[in-house]
C-alpha cells in the first residue's frame, strides 16, 4: 500500500478524501493513475473487479494543488482479458473549480455508488417509465454509445405509420449517478427518423443537477401521453386527415398535458 507522503500532493488530497467519504482508494506510481475501489476490498485485488478511476487536471499544471481544477470519476471492469471496459461516468466537474472542494464532492459521488452500485439516471428514468408498462422488448429500445445513450419508444401516427420518441440525457450519457442529473429531453423524429422540430420535453440547462426522480417522472407520464392519445392532439401536422400524411419539419407545435409542460 503506498503511503501518503509517497504520492503528489493532489493523489494525496484526493485518496483522503475519498477515505473520509467511506470507500478507499490508491495512486499507481507507475501508471501515474488513481483508483478508488469498496473498502472491503483489498488494493492488490482492486481492479480485478469493478473499480473506479478518478481522473483530475489543473488549470495551471505549474500549481496543480492549490489552483482550480476539473475532476471526472468513471467505473470500469475487467473484460476477461488485460483490457477494461468503461461502465458509467460516476462524476464530472462543471467548470474549474477550486481543488479541495471538488475533491471532496467527487469523493462523496465515488463513496455513493460504490455503496449502491449500478443505481444511475438512466436506472431511474427506466423504472418511472415500467410504472406505465414501458419496458424493454415492450415498447422501449435501450441504445448505449460511446458518446450518448438513449431510450427510443415508437409512437404510432395516422395510417399506419410510426415514429419515434428518443429520450436523452441532457449529459449525453445515462449512466450517472441520479445526483448529478441535469435534465432529459425527448425529441420525436418522423416515420423517416428525422428529428421534427423542438424537443417535445426537456429540463434543466445541462450543467446544474435537478431532481432525478421528478424529472424521470414528468418524462415518462409525457411519453404515456403520446402513446395512448392521438397524435393530432401533440403535432397538428397529423390533424390532416390526408392518404401517408407527411409529418412536417418544420412543425414544432406540440400540445403536451398541462403540468407535464408546467414541469419542463
Amino acid at each position: 500500500m503506498s503511503s501518503l507522503s509517497s504520492m503528489p500532493p493532489s493523489a494525496a488530497e484526493i485518496v483522503t478524501a475519498v477515505n473520509a467519504a467511506g470507500a478507499a482508494a490508491f495512486f499507481d506510481h507507475e501508471e501515474e493513475l488513481l483508483f478508488a475501489h469498496p473498502r472491503h476490498v483489498p488494493e492488490e485485488r482492486a481492479l480485478d473487479g469493478a473499480h473506479i478511476l478518478v481522473d483530475y487536471k489543473s488549470f495551471d499544471p505549474d500549481q496543480p494543488y492549490a489552483d482550480r481544477a476539473w475532476f471526472e470519476a468513471t467505473e470500469w471492469v475487467p473484460d476477461g482479458g488485460i483490457d477494461f471496459h468503461r461502465q458509467a461516468t460516476i462524476y464530472t466537474t462543471s467548470g474549474w473549480q477550486p481543488f479541495a472542494a471538488e475533491a471532496a464532492r467527487c469523493a462523496e459521488a465515488v463513496a455513493e455508488w460504490l455503496a449502491a452500485p449500478g443505481v444511475t439516471a438512466g436506472t431511474v428514468l427506466r423504472a418511472a417509465l415500467a410504472e406505465y408498462g414501458i419496458t424493454p422488448g415492450d415498447g422501449l429500445s435501450v441504445t448505449y454509445g460511446t458518446h450518448s445513450d438513449r431510450f427510443d419508444v415508437p409512437v404510432a401516427f395516422s395510417r399506419g405509420a410510426y415514429g419515434l420518441l428518443t429520450l436523452a440525457d441532457r449529459d449525453g450519457s445515462l449512466r450517472h449517478l441520479p445526483g448529478a442529473h441535469t435534465g432529459w429531453s425527448i425529441l420525436l423524429h418522423d416515420e423517416r427518423g428525422e428529428p421534427v422540430g423542438d424537443p417535445v420535453y426537456i429540463t434543466g440547462n445541462g450543467d446544474t443537477a435537478i431532481d432525478c426522480a421528478a424529472d424521470s417522472a414528468a418524462a415518462a407520464a409525457l411519453v404515456a401521453d403520446w402513446l395512448t392519445a392521438p397524435v393530432s392532439r401533440h403535432c397538428d401536422c397529423y390533424a390532416q386527415e390526408r392518404h401517408f400524411q407527411r409529418h412536417d419539419p418544420e412543425c414544432n407545435r406540440y400540445a403536451g398535458p398541462r403540468a407535464v409542460r408546467s414541469a419542463a
